[in-house]
């Protein structure tokens, strides 16, 4: 497409923005003759949206028609030199938007990083021209005048309500404003700032042998000066090559080896030292990456080959590899060969709980290559290996669900590790989209080839493999020789009935515990609950504190003595007595990761436990510590939950507790049997990755449960064709499509009458859907709005699945006419998980 016209005659242009809200269209703004020649399709751009908001948008389109229905604003700024999204990037927002059913606002909204995004805000300043004494102000508005920081400055919105203390300070700026005593505008302020640092060089006057000899003359009498230059002499060695001397020394390394900053200011005052300020990257990966080959095992030489034979027939294949097997050395050859063929490649890791043990190895293979994407990176962080990606510098990414919105252009390689996970699922807020399916389609748009992997494929990708749509690949043996874990079930009726328990814990894992621990090997406790206690009740009269804006339990966390809920974050203080029937026995019902802590604590004093749950790990770094520490010996038993399921590589880790494997299997859920196989699984490979086999506790009341059998005896296959089956018969995926419409209000009657109108609607104009529902979920009440939810299910084949996803909206848009449920919200997620 041509952008620009070269014939200078034509004055006017318009462009089409994407802006970042969610409404289902572009919207077209006028572009400034000064800035024909300037603009290119994929820039960012400032504009007016409304009449106070300022907007980040992005360029779609140029053309010469000007809107119809309302006059076009002028674009206030371009931001980029350069596009900061590619075609291909566009591309696939919008198949993003089609296939989720959202709007592509809100695609552009989850995409682009925070940082790329301009923040604006009001902004208040006196009318010079404004006379106080002639003027008729209300006390409230001659308090705002009369502020000396208004008088000397400029303040925001915020800043005035504070000073006065003013909850909303809206009416009286626009009363101002109208007699013409301030004037309002917007501050735009761009949020991406580039890491600088201070650095130290000399002067070039002193770059030479006889210079530096008369320097040093004249500091004979002055030692401290002396010194500090000595040591950036010992850092630069200007003398034996005057080029180092353009980098110079971080001044903060100078100052921490020289101690006075009073000399080095005296130095750089003469004009002998001079400061100066450099842009630096946040990633200090070394430059240098380490070239040796990764020596692959019999087994794996052939499961490579037959990735590469597979990748010639299909675009997609599935690598089973069962736990320990070795496949990141498989990973991390084929990442190598597609950067020697000067193509990208993008490595999806379902959780940052994964990043931290496998980038420390891959930032030593790959260097400087290699950038990091994840959301516990700071706005700028992610800011720059956005750039990076952009700019080419970076050709190889490990991330996490968001990196497939990154601005590849070359993309010859994605690698989706651990592709059962349902971590790849984004819930909230819209797009609600799989990376891992995203990451097919984006494969697709840029030619490139995609490896599934997993000791536990999803059912889905597992039968797309069968079905000969993707290539399938095994991997049966452990690398080495390293041996499956035997795995051991714990019957908790026959302890319960024996007595044998002690609090929650058998006595058979308490003994395998034990055995371990004299052994000085280490142990990992899985319980898929975190807090203490899921619940506290009242022995009395069974009172149980329930959320105020939600329909569960409020979870008891021990360490911040609070009754929390992990739905909306609404915290209570625990009650000393029962509210209801004043009873002080009040107790703790149930064990999360915290309480599971405290019992360890007290059955092994002389040990070291650690709990890694959404609580410890709230830090930057609060995974690659505890995983540090453990991975160094420093704690004997790791409590957790689903992050220590994830791909994690311990040395002595000889046993496994699986605490509660009955909640996982008794899930009300369709997928309930397929994730409890895949997290017993997943995390009873952790124990015994070396020559010695390691074994695994499940405490079950259930042991025979045909679940627990195929973990059991490692039969995978069993478990899928059992699975099958039962999707089959009852009509879910991979036979079906699902989309569950999700009803929200704040009246429970009004979103109950709702949902009946909106599925009345959808029965009459869907044929061959089958629609379940409406009905309450599970939860039904979340932050002070009642739920109410609609599951259809779209049989595999139908074709026009975009054309269903309109005629759902259109039903909605229906239902929205009716002035009573005007104020509904409707929330569609397409492959619910």
């Amino acid at each position: 497409m041509e952008i620009f016209d070269q014939d200078q005659s034509r004055s006017t242009l318009f462009a089409e923005l994407l802006l970042p809200v969610p409404i289902p269209k572009y919207f077209t703004y006028r572009i400034p003759h000064a800035l024909n020649e300037h603009l290119q399709i994929g820039q960012r751009a400032i504009v007016q949206f409304g009449d106070r908001k300022i907007l980040t948008g992005l360029i779609v389109n140029i053309h010469e028609q000007s809107p119809k229905e309302y006059e076009a604003k002028y674009i206030l700024e371009i931001l980029d030199t350069y596009p900061s999204i590619t075609p291909i990037q566009f591309k696939l927002f919008i198949w993003i938007a089609e296939y989720y059913a959202c709007t592509l606002g809100e695609v552009m909204n989850a995409a682009l990083p925070v940082g790329l995004r301009l923040s604006s805000e009001s902004m208040v300043q006196l009318n010079p021209s404004f006379n106080l004494e002639e003027s008729t102000l209300s006390f409230s508005e001659k308090e705002i005048i009369l502020l000396k920081r208004l008088e000397q400055d400029t303040l925001s919105y915020s800043d005035i309500a504070k000073l006065l203390d003013v909850r909303s300070i809206y009416s009286i700026l626009k009363s101002l404003s109208s007699k013409e005593a301030i004037l309002l505008f917007e501050e735009v302020k761009e949020k991406y700032k580039p890491k600088t640092e201070r650095r130290i060089r000399l002067t070039k006057d002193y770059v030479s042998h006889e210079a530096l000899e008369e320097v040093f003359k004249t500091l004979e009498s002055k030692p401290k000066q002396e010194d500090v230059l000595l040591k950036y002499l010992q850092h630069v060695p200007v003398l034996k090559d005057k080029a180092t001397n353009a980098k110079g020394i971080s001044k903060k390394q100078l100052l921490d080896e020289a101690a006075s900053e009073s000399s080095l200011n005296t130095l750089i005052k003469h004009n002998i030292l001079e400061e100066f300020e450099v842009i630096v990257p946040r990633f200090g990966f070394d430059e240098d990456a380490e070239t040796l080959p990764i020596l692959l095992s019999e087994d794996q030489e052939r499961a490579q080959a037959e990735i590469f034979k597979s990748f010639d027939e299909h675009a997609v294949t599935l690598l089973h590899g069962i736990t320990g097997s070795g496949k990141t050395e498989i990973y991390i050859n084929l990442i190598r060969k597609a950067l020697d063929s000067g193509g990208q490649v993008l490595y999806l890791l379902p959780e940052i709980a994964l990043t931290t043990q496998i980038v420390q190895r891959l930032k030593k293979i790959f260097g400087s290559s290699m950038g990091i994407y994840h959301s516990k990176f700071s706005d700028n962080e992610r800011v720059e290996v956005w750039n990076g990606v952009l700019t080419g510098k970076v050709k190889f990414i490990v991330g996490v669900r968001s990196s497939v919105f990154l601005p590849f252009d070359n993309l010859s390689l994605i690698i989706v590790d651990e592709e059962h996970d349902p971590s790849y699922k984004q819930h909230e807020p819209a797009p609600r989209y799989n990376a891992r399916d995203t990451a097919i389609m984006m494969a697709q748009l840029h030619h490139a080839k995609v490896l599934l992997g997993s000791a536990t494929p999803s059912v889905e990708s597992y039968y797309q493999a069968l079905q000969n749509r993707y290539g399938l690949v095994s991997l049966t043996k452990r690398f080495g020789e390293a041996k499956l874990p035997e795995i051991i079930l714990a019957d908790m009726r026959s302890e319960r009935r024996n007595k044998t328990i002690k609090g929650e814990f058998s006595s058979l894992l308490l003994r395998h515990i034990h055995e371990a621990l004299d052994k000085k090997e280490q142990v990992i406790i899985f319980q898929n609950r975190r807090g203490y206690s899921p619940m506290i009740n009242c022995e009395d009269c069974g009172w149980v504190p329930k959320c105020v804006n939600c329909a569960v339990s409020l979870t008891y966390h021990q360490f911040k003595n609070a009754l929390v809920c992990h739905y909306c974050g609404y915290k209570e203080s625990l009650p000393r007595q029962c509210p209801t029937c004043t009873s002080s026995r009040i107790k703790t019902v149930g064990y999360g990761t915290e309480k599971l802590e405290e019992e360890l604590n007290l059955y092994f004093p002389e040990t070291i436990i650690q709990r890694m749950d959404l609580e410890t790990t709230r830090s930057k770094t609060g995974y690659e510590t505890i995983i540090d520490q453990f991975e160094k010996g420093e704690t004997n038993i790791l409590v957790g939950t689903q992050m220590v399921t994830k791909g994690l590589d311990f040395d002595h880790v000889s046993l496994v507790g699986v605490f509660n494997a009955d909640r996982m299997m008794h899930f009300p859920d369709f997928r309930s049997h397929e994730r409890a196989y895949q997290l017993i699984t997943q995390v009873s490979g952790r124990a015994g990755r070396r020559e010695k086999a390691g074994k695994v506790v499940v405490q079950t009341s259930s042991p025979d449960h045909p679940i627990l059998l195929f973990i059991l005896n490692n039969r995978y296959d069993e478990f899928y064709k059992k699975e099958i089956q039962d999707r089959h018969q009852h009509a879910y995926p991979p036979f079906t499509r699902l989309i569950d419409i999700t009803i929200k209000h704040t009246d429970k009657k009004t979103c109950r009458d709702a949902a009946h109108e909106l599925a009345e609607l959808l029965q009459a104009q869907l044929t061959g859907v089958k629609l379940l529902g409406p009905g309450e979920p599970m939860i039904s009440k979340i932050r002070n709005q009642f739920l109410m939810s609609i599951l259809l299910k779209i049989p595999r084949g139908r074709g026009e699945l975009t054309q269903l996803k309109h005629t759902i909206f259109e039903c909605i848009e229906q239902v929205l006419k009716d002035k009573a449920f005007k104020s509904i919200r409707f929330v569609i997620d397409v492959d619910p998980v």
